[in-house]
């Protein structure tokens, strides 16, 4: 037994538990706390929990904890409508055999799952094969108690407890514990479903999203065939800039600022669907009204995209990414540090694959020659740190 100055406080450890599950959004994340928590804070040999899969339709046991022998695989046993265990908490016309539609537990234990009363008020022989059919796929599941939890009073979940390590039964305290915890828990694993849902469903529209960008990228490409694989190339570029720059210690990038850079990169250009083909294919020196033109496709980009509600860090880089170092850029005119990271990368690489590449007013360079054009424009142009990053890439081999 244990002692009295080792009793669990059950009001506290209920207190601890719910303000831990409602922190947790991840469905199985939060029943593997509420299982590890009941083994080992109870000291029961296993545990484990049946939950409703509503895609299937079905019961399953979805998580197990405990002993080796005891637990049973997850995901191994389903029970359907009919299941003895699933009829005696989901069935209406069961309700009756439950006080509260609480804690049950195995008869060969435990006389308090039900009242004997119930078997003597004219039941009938049903409701007592029910009940045998039930203590049979406890024992089966090496189950002593069973708790039923509830959302808007319907059957969400069943947690399955196996015996204490010390053999004694469970007291009326442990089952009050059991069937607040087993409340409690049926409000977090929903919120948990709720959250897992919109995460899914926000991961597929972000593919969807991502495709729509994609497509929109490929528009300008279609305008001018001279940049055919421009985006996808200062994509590219630009990505493995800020990793270098990551790796080097001169940038930290976490997943956000990847993926606004992403994004900037494949639509830095899009603006560019405003300007008149003949501007972008001439094949001579732009005059200067043709150049103020060409100067209005970063805003004209941002203009195109603003419906998509893109994150600001997107739109800078697009906006931005002809700014200079020296302040001698468009559209602001920003210089140094006032010009965002993202359209400073961007910048980078979009005017070294411009310059490997033909275009209809001049052949390309080598890639050699190009870099030391970035090099030697390192601090007017071009951020230096930049400009040391795609150095040294090319120093390693990485672009070649």
């Amino acid at each position: 037994m244990i002692k009295d100055n080792m009793k669990i406080d059950y009001k506290k450890e209920l207190e601890s538990a719910s303000k831990s599950m409602i922190m947790i959004h991840d469905p199985k994340l939060l029943i593997k706390l509420i299982i590890r928590m009941l083994v080992r804070k109870l000291r029961i040999r296993h545990a484990g929990m049946i939950l409703f899969d509503p895609k299937k339709n079905v019961y399953v046991l979805d998580i197990s904890r405990g002993e080796r022998g005891l637990k049973i695989p997850e995901g191994f046993t389903r029970f359907y409508e009919e299941s003895p265990i699933i009829r005696l908490f989901k069935k209406d016309e069961f309700k009756h055999l439950t006080i509260n539609r609480s804690a049950i537990v195995s008869t060969d234990i435990n006389r308090m799952i039900w009242r004997e009363s119930v078997l003597e008020n004219g039941h009938g022989n049903g409701t007592k094969e029910l009940l045998h059919q039930v203590d049979e796929q406890m024992q089966m599941l090496n189950a002593v108690a069973c708790v039923p939890s509830y959302y808007q009073d319907n059957l969400l979940a069943i947690l399955l407890l196996g015996e204490k390590y010390d053999g004694l039964k469970f007291e009326q305290a442990e089952l009050d514990f059991f069937s607040a915890l087993a409340s409690d828990a049926a409000m977090a694993i929903r919120n948990a479903q709720l959250f897992e849902g919109l995460r899914k469903e926000a991961s597929r529209h972000r593919k969807l999203f991502i495709q729509t960008i994609i497509a929109l990228s490929s528009a300008i490409e279609a305008k001018d065939p001279y940049t055919k694989g421009h985006t996808e190339r200062v994509t590219s570029m630009s990505l493995i800039l800020a990793r270098q720059m990551e790796f080097d210690g001169s940038l930290k990038c976490d997943n956000s600022f990847m993926e606004n850079l992403y994004i900037a990169s494949l639509l830095h250009d899009i603006g560019k669907i405003a300007v008149p083909e003949a501007i972008l294919n001439k094949p001579g020196r732009l005059t200067d009204t043709e150049y103020e033109v060409i100067k209005m496709h970063p805003s004209k980009g941002v203009e195109i995209i603003e419906s998509l509600e893109l994150p600001e860090g997107c739109l800078e880089g697009i906006r931005h990414h002809h700014e200079r170092y020296d302040g001698m850029g468009y559209p602001h005119k920003l210089k140094a540090d006032e010009i965002p990271m993202t359209a400073a990368i961007i910048s980078v690489a979009d005017s070294f694959d411009a310059m490997t590449t033909d275009r209809p007013y001049r052949r390309s360079l080598s890639k050699e020659m190009a870099i030391e054009e970035v090099k030697c424009n390192a601090g007017s142009q071009f951020h230096p740190v930049v400009v040391e990053a795609i150095v040294g890439m090319w120093e390693k081999g990485i672009i070649c």
